[in-house]
């Protein structure tokens, strides 16, 4: 690693009574042995357990700071605290990866044009207005997934339509009822290129109204493939809610 000038580190790590990955942790422990390093392209998500140990986790400002420190100023970083532990992601500016994981509703926006996957999740509930965010920063998403099982505080969504032109695959496997109502219903937001869709087959069933809902068939008219975890019997209408499939 003497002679690496380029590195490219793209990170989830979960940690047992630990605090963070910061920047001092990797000059220490891998930045150091790299002398001739002159690129450091890098996302890094951390998830804390604490298992009951009081642990004293670092703020978002600390964080940045400890990358600024080792000389990298060009990042950005949130950071959480949960009932269990906490999370972190810290990441290099401009973002370089396609892959963006654990979102939460501490994120900071910003452009993520080469972002192609996103994993949301969060023990606080996602609202309407956040989807519009995340559908401005992320406007070549093509893989969504959701996994959230809070309820919204605010259902009344607003008349602002949203929409993920990209998104062909969407994944509520893991989500709250209120976010398949969100989706699958075109009231508020609109996908137009979805074809995979995983879901549970209740959720389903609920917000097309078994199946009979004509406000839903505008994002499920071109599902072409339905990822439904439990097994389950197909009504008659099935098919003809699903053409393609």
């Amino acid at each position: 690693m003497l002679n690496l000038e380029e590195l490219t580190l793209l990170i989830a790590i979960v940690r047992i009574k630990l605090s963070y990955i910061n920047g001092t942790h990797l000059y220490n422990d891998f930045l150091v042995q790299m002398p001739r390093l002159n690129k450091f392209t890098f996302s890094i998500n951390t998830l804390v357990y604490d298992k009951g140990v009081k642990i004293d986790l670092s703020s978002n400002d600390d964080i940045q700071n400890s990358f600024i420190k080792i000389g990298y100023q060009h990042l950005d970083s949130y950071a959480n605290v949960m009932k269990t532990g906490g999370r972190c992601h810290a990441y290099s500016l401009p973002y370089q990866f396609d892959t963006f994981l654990h979102l939460t509703n501490s994120f900071r926006h910003g452009n993520f044009y080469k972002v192609r996957w996103l994993l949301m999740n969060d023990a606080h509930s996602f609202e309407h207005e956040f989807f519009k965010i995340i559908s401005q920063d992320f406007p070549f998403l093509q893989r969504l997934s959701v996994n959230n099982f809070q309820p919204q505080k605010n259902k009344q969504h607003s008349s602002t339509l949203i929409t993920f032109a990209e998104v062909s695959e969407l994944n509520l496997i893991f989500a709250h009822t209120d976010y398949v109502e969100e989706f699958p219903l075109a009231t508020n937001i609109r996908l137009p290129r979805l074809t995979i869709l995983g879901i549970k087959y209740e959720s389903l069933a609920m917000v097309t109204n078994n199946f009979t809902n004509n406000a839903a068939r505008f994002n499920c008219s071109q599902l072409q493939y339905i990822m439904i975890p439990e097994p389950f019997v197909r009504p008659e209408n099935f098919h003809s809610y699903f053409p393609l499939l």
